[in-house]
């Protein structure tokens, strides 16, 4: 069951949406700088792919709220998640309870009991039962950590304002059978994701990005898919997420409900704290 919950719990989460390919490789092609009727220098082809991939992500920025997106400072999910192993679900699903507190903050509760919980501070991550916090295993807090770096909330509110972030248009693509416009984006170090944007509503439909084992040196691909959005507070929320692990399905979420902004017990990001959710505020 422990094995189960850990799939489930590490793999799921950080997100709070792809050919798999780097994005230097998408880099194909550039436009000829012409002459205008006047003789004055057009824009050099790159800019214009940097500005056309700035104004789509612009455009992504304001369907998901704007404002109301960019200023969230904590959040709240329920649902069920599920797991799978080469594309095989491992489990019945697990009810979970997510609650983020921007920018490195997160707390999963999961069973019926929520007497289950993983916890995450900074750089550091913990696994919370009746017998106290232990330490995550450097692997499952290392997948946690890539994740939360490459997440849709960091890329959209941080990456998009670093000025050393290069952006690339790569033009028409498809995120399952929708129609989407794809964006490459790079950072300083040399890492690169994908966003795939729907043509008609400007909502990301799909985010890839490629890192490199460690220890095997095997190169892989992660997928996240968006769909089922719904308005919350202002904020187009995605209710379904899936990830997919080298082309393999590895978890899904189904959201219930979400809340944004209404303020979290701070206890609760406290490893030593003994916060137990099922008790009124102000009895921890």
């Amino acid at each position: 069951m422990k094995y189960i919950i850990l799939i489930v719990v590490l793999a799921s989460f950080v997100e709070m949406p792809g050919n798999g390919k780097l994005a230097a490789q998408s880099q194909t092609s550039t436009q000829t700088p012409s002459q205008s009727a006047a003789g004055a220098t057009a824009v050099p082809g790159d800019q214009q792919n940097a500005r056309k991939a700035r104004a789509l992500l612009d455009q992504a920025v304001a369907a998901l709220g704007g404002p109301a997106f960019l200023n969230i400072h904590d959040a709240q999910e329920e649902g069920r998640t599920y797991s799978f192993h080469h594309g095989q679900p491992t489990s019945n699903g697990v009810l979970f309870w997510r609650f983020t507190e921007y920018p490195d903050k997160e707390r999963i509760e999961i069973t019926k009991q929520r007497d289950v919980a993983y916890l995450y501070v900074g750089d550091k991550g913990y696994e919370l039962t009746y017998k106290g916090p232990h330490a995550l295993e450097k692997k499952d807090l290392e997948d946690y950590l890539r994740h939360r770096r490459f997440s849709l909330e960091t890329i959209l509110r941080e990456w998009l304002n670093d000025p050393k972030v290069a952006l690339f248009y790569d033009g028409n693509a498809l995120a399952g059978n929708l129609p989407t416009e794809q964006v490459t984006l790079i950072n300083s170090k040399d890492e690169a994701i994908q966003l795939f944007l729907d043509t008609q509503t400007h909502l990301p439909l799909k985010k890839s990005y490629t890192w490199r084992d460690p220890v095997d040196r095997e190169r892989n691909v992660e997928e996240e898919i968006y769909d089922n959005y719904r308005l919350v507070q202002g904020v187009m929320t995605a209710y379904g997420f899936t990830r997919y692990f080298n082309g393999d399905m590895q978890t899904q979420r189904f959201v219930n409900a979400a809340h944004y902004n209404a303020g979290l017990n701070q206890a609760m990001f406290n490893p030593d704290s003994r916060y137990d959710p099922n008790k009124p505020p102000g009895k921890h």
